[in-house]
Protein backbone atom coordinates (compact mmCIF):
# COMPACT_ATOMS: atom_id res chain seq x y z
CA UNK A 1 0.00 0.00 0.00
CA UNK A 2 2.79 2.45 0.88
CA UNK A 3 4.44 1.61 -2.44
CA UNK A 4 1.30 2.74 -4.25
CA UNK A 5 0.44 -0.75 -5.50
CA UNK A 6 -2.73 -1.21 -3.43
CA UNK A 7 -5.49 1.33 -2.91
CA UNK A 8 -6.15 2.10 0.77
CA UNK A 9 -9.54 0.77 1.90
CA UNK A 10 -9.80 3.43 4.59
CA UNK A 11 -7.86 6.32 6.05
CA UNK A 12 -5.19 8.45 4.43
CA UNK A 13 -1.54 7.98 3.63
CA UNK A 14 1.26 10.01 2.12
CA UNK A 15 4.73 9.22 0.88
CA UNK A 16 7.10 12.16 0.46
CA UNK A 17 4.06 14.41 0.52
CA UNK A 18 2.19 12.51 -2.23
CA UNK A 19 -1.30 11.24 -1.43
CA UNK A 20 -1.62 7.47 -1.91
CA UNK A 21 -5.17 7.82 -3.23
CA UNK A 22 -4.76 10.55 -5.83
CA UNK A 23 -1.02 10.60 -6.57
CA UNK A 24 0.13 7.00 -6.50
CA UNK A 25 2.41 7.37 -9.54
CA UNK A 26 4.17 10.34 -7.96
CA UNK A 27 4.49 8.43 -4.68
CA UNK A 28 6.07 5.45 -6.45
CA UNK A 29 8.55 7.72 -8.22
CA UNK A 30 9.56 9.22 -4.86
CA UNK A 31 10.55 5.95 -3.23
CA UNK A 32 12.92 3.06 -3.60
CA UNK A 33 11.96 -0.46 -2.60
CA UNK A 34 14.07 -3.52 -1.86
CA UNK A 35 12.29 -6.83 -1.38
CA UNK A 36 13.32 -9.47 1.14
CA UNK A 37 13.82 -12.05 -1.59
CA UNK A 38 15.99 -11.32 -4.60
CA UNK A 39 13.60 -9.81 -7.14
CA UNK A 40 15.88 -8.60 -9.91
CA UNK A 41 16.40 -10.39 -13.22
CA UNK A 42 18.66 -13.34 -12.53
CA UNK A 43 19.34 -14.02 -16.24
CA UNK A 44 20.64 -10.47 -16.76
CA UNK A 45 24.10 -9.37 -15.78
CA UNK A 46 24.73 -6.93 -12.94
CA UNK A 47 25.34 -4.12 -15.46
CA UNK A 48 22.20 -4.99 -17.44
CA UNK A 49 20.06 -4.92 -14.28
CA UNK A 50 21.46 -1.53 -13.33
CA UNK A 51 20.79 -0.11 -16.81
CA UNK A 52 17.30 -1.60 -16.90
CA UNK A 53 16.19 -0.18 -13.56
CA UNK A 54 17.76 3.20 -14.27
CA UNK A 55 15.60 3.32 -17.39
CA UNK A 56 12.54 2.06 -15.53
CA UNK A 57 12.89 5.00 -13.13
CA UNK A 58 12.69 7.36 -16.10
CA UNK A 59 16.27 8.65 -16.05
CA UNK A 60 17.48 10.10 -19.35
CA UNK A 61 20.62 8.77 -21.01
CA UNK A 62 23.04 11.11 -19.26
CA UNK A 63 21.42 10.78 -15.82
CA UNK A 64 21.24 7.01 -16.30
CA UNK A 65 24.98 6.75 -17.01
CA UNK A 66 25.81 8.96 -14.03
CA UNK A 67 23.51 7.01 -11.70
CA UNK A 68 24.89 3.62 -12.76
CA UNK A 69 28.48 4.81 -12.39
CA UNK A 70 27.69 6.23 -8.95
CA UNK A 71 26.19 3.03 -7.49
CA UNK A 72 28.89 0.85 -9.06
CA UNK A 73 31.46 2.83 -7.10
CA UNK A 74 29.46 3.08 -3.86
CA UNK A 75 28.57 -0.61 -3.74
CA UNK A 76 31.87 -1.85 -5.22
CA UNK A 77 30.24 -3.75 -8.07
CA UNK A 78 32.89 -3.16 -10.74
CA UNK A 79 34.31 -6.68 -10.93
CA UNK A 80 30.84 -8.24 -10.93
CA UNK A 81 29.35 -6.20 -13.80
CA UNK A 82 29.44 -9.00 -16.45
CA UNK A 83 28.22 -11.70 -14.02
CA UNK A 84 24.67 -13.01 -14.28
CA UNK A 85 22.85 -11.68 -11.22
CA UNK A 86 21.23 -15.02 -10.42
CA UNK A 87 24.65 -16.61 -9.82
CA UNK A 88 25.85 -14.01 -7.29
CA UNK A 89 26.31 -14.91 -3.61
CA UNK A 90 23.40 -13.73 -1.47
CA UNK A 91 25.34 -10.83 0.01
CA UNK A 92 26.12 -9.43 -3.45
CA UNK A 93 22.53 -10.00 -4.59
CA UNK A 94 21.36 -7.85 -1.69
CA UNK A 95 24.02 -5.25 -2.46
CA UNK A 96 22.86 -5.12 -6.08
CA UNK A 97 19.22 -4.90 -5.01
CA UNK A 98 19.96 -1.90 -2.81
CA UNK A 99 21.97 -0.28 -5.59
CA UNK A 100 19.02 -0.63 -7.99
CA UNK A 101 16.62 0.76 -5.38
CA UNK A 102 18.59 4.00 -4.97
CA UNK A 103 19.55 4.66 -8.59
CA UNK A 104 17.08 7.54 -8.86
CA UNK A 105 18.11 8.94 -5.45
CA UNK A 106 14.64 8.66 -3.88
CA UNK A 107 13.86 10.68 -0.73
CA UNK A 108 12.17 7.61 0.81
CA UNK A 109 13.49 4.05 0.88
CA UNK A 110 11.59 0.92 1.96
CA UNK A 111 13.73 -2.10 2.92
CA UNK A 112 11.95 -5.39 3.60
CA UNK A 113 14.23 -7.50 5.84
CA UNK A 114 17.29 -6.48 3.79
CA UNK A 115 19.79 -8.57 5.78
CA UNK A 116 17.77 -11.77 6.15
CA UNK A 117 20.01 -14.76 5.51
CA UNK A 118 23.28 -12.87 5.11
CA UNK A 119 26.38 -13.29 7.27
CA UNK A 120 27.21 -10.89 10.13
CA UNK A 121 29.95 -9.07 8.20
CA UNK A 122 27.65 -8.42 5.23
CA UNK A 123 24.90 -7.34 7.63
CA UNK A 124 27.18 -4.77 9.24
CA UNK A 125 28.30 -3.52 5.82
CA UNK A 126 24.67 -3.17 4.79
CA UNK A 127 23.89 -1.00 7.79
CA UNK A 128 26.85 1.22 6.95
CA UNK A 129 25.23 1.85 3.57
CA UNK A 130 21.84 2.48 5.20
CA UNK A 131 23.32 4.93 7.70
CA UNK A 132 25.11 6.70 4.85
CA UNK A 133 21.77 7.20 3.09
CA UNK A 134 20.21 8.55 6.28
CA UNK A 135 23.04 11.05 6.68
CA UNK A 136 22.26 12.30 3.16
CA UNK A 137 18.67 12.98 4.20
CA UNK A 138 16.93 9.83 2.96
CA UNK A 139 14.04 8.55 5.09
CA UNK A 140 14.51 4.79 5.48
CA UNK A 141 11.79 2.41 6.65
CA UNK A 142 13.20 -1.01 7.56
CA UNK A 143 11.35 -4.17 8.53
CA UNK A 144 13.48 -6.65 10.47
CA UNK A 145 13.13 -9.53 12.89
CA UNK A 146 16.65 -8.89 14.27
CA UNK A 147 16.14 -6.85 17.42
CA UNK A 148 19.77 -5.72 17.53
CA UNK A 149 19.20 -4.20 14.07
CA UNK A 150 16.03 -2.45 15.20
CA UNK A 151 18.13 -0.67 17.80
CA UNK A 152 20.04 1.11 15.01
CA UNK A 153 16.83 2.94 14.06
CA UNK A 154 15.70 6.34 15.30
CA UNK A 155 12.17 5.07 15.96
CA UNK A 156 10.69 1.59 16.21
CA UNK A 157 7.18 0.25 15.74
CA UNK A 158 6.70 -3.24 17.23
CA UNK A 159 4.22 -5.37 15.29
CA UNK A 160 2.66 -8.43 16.95
CA UNK A 161 -0.21 -10.46 15.50
CA UNK A 162 -0.64 -7.85 12.76
CA UNK A 163 -1.09 -5.07 15.33
CA UNK A 164 1.22 -2.27 16.41
CA UNK A 165 1.74 -2.82 20.13
CA UNK A 166 4.37 -0.16 20.85
CA UNK A 167 6.14 2.73 19.15
CA UNK A 168 8.96 5.02 20.13
CA UNK A 169 12.72 5.39 20.26
CA UNK A 170 14.75 2.32 21.30
CA UNK A 171 15.39 3.89 24.71
CA UNK A 172 11.70 4.74 25.15
CA UNK A 173 10.69 1.13 24.51
CA UNK A 174 13.35 -0.23 26.85
CA UNK A 175 12.19 2.09 29.63
CA UNK A 176 8.56 1.11 29.08
CA UNK A 177 9.45 -2.60 29.06
CA UNK A 178 11.55 -2.22 32.23
CA UNK A 179 8.58 -0.63 34.01
CA UNK A 180 6.40 -3.56 32.94
CA UNK A 181 8.84 -6.34 33.77
CA UNK A 182 10.72 -4.81 36.68
CA UNK A 183 13.97 -5.61 34.92
CA UNK A 184 17.01 -3.41 34.35
CA UNK A 185 19.51 -2.96 31.53
CA UNK A 186 17.19 -4.68 29.06
CA UNK A 187 18.33 -5.54 25.57
CA UNK A 188 16.01 -4.67 22.68
CA UNK A 189 15.05 -8.35 22.49
CA UNK A 190 14.22 -8.39 26.23
CA UNK A 191 12.09 -5.30 25.72
CA UNK A 192 10.28 -6.83 22.76
CA UNK A 193 9.44 -9.99 24.73
CA UNK A 194 8.22 -7.97 27.74
CA UNK A 195 5.98 -5.82 25.51
CA UNK A 196 4.56 -8.90 23.78
CA UNK A 197 3.77 -10.57 27.11
CA UNK A 198 2.11 -7.36 28.31
CA UNK A 199 0.03 -7.24 25.11
CA UNK A 200 -1.07 -10.85 25.66
CA UNK A 201 -2.06 -10.14 29.28
CA UNK A 202 -4.15 -7.15 28.24
CA UNK A 203 -5.89 -9.14 25.51
CA UNK A 204 -6.72 -11.99 27.91
CA UNK A 205 -8.07 -9.54 30.49
CA UNK A 206 -10.26 -7.75 27.95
Amino acid sequence: MLCGLLTPTAGDGRVAGHDLRGSRAEARQSLGYMAQKFSLYGDLSVKQNLNFFAGAYGLDRRARAEAVARVIEIFQLERHLPVNSGTLPLGFKQRLSLACAVLHQPPVLFLDEPTSGVDPITRREFWLHINGLVRRGVTVLVTTHFMEEAEYCDRIALIYRAQEIAEGTPDDLKIRAAEISGGADLTMEDAFIALIEDSDRKREAA
